[in-house]
């Protein structure tokens, strides 16, 4: 899409990122010169971490558990702190 289309058309060409969330080129004289990207969508943290439960070892994953639970019922907006010294992997984050 040409830089011209986008600034005649932005709230259109917005709404469209947004409903199909595929970004759009900008081109002028036929070459790209920028892309829109559309923002990733939201997640918990349970749903981003959901999937590293299953990866770590026994302790590591209740701890992880844990905090989780703990920033659930407290709604905490930071990580409570755990301590992560007593398991056998090392998580570096």
């Amino acid at each position: 899409m040409t830089v011209t289309d986008v600034a005649r058309n932005f709230r259109v060409v917005m709404d469209g990122i947004e409903n199909t969330r595929e970004e759009i080129r900008l081109t002028r004289n036929r070459k790209t010169i920028a892309r829109i990207v559309p923002e990733s969508a939201e997640q918990t943290a349970l749903e981003v971490f959901g999937d590293l439960y299953r990866t770590l070892d026994e302790g590591t994953g209740d701890a992880l558990a844990r905090a989780v639970e703990s920033a659930r019922r407290s709604e905490r907006t930071s990580w409570p702190a755990v301590d992560l010294t007593d398991t056998h992997q090392s998580v570096n984050l």
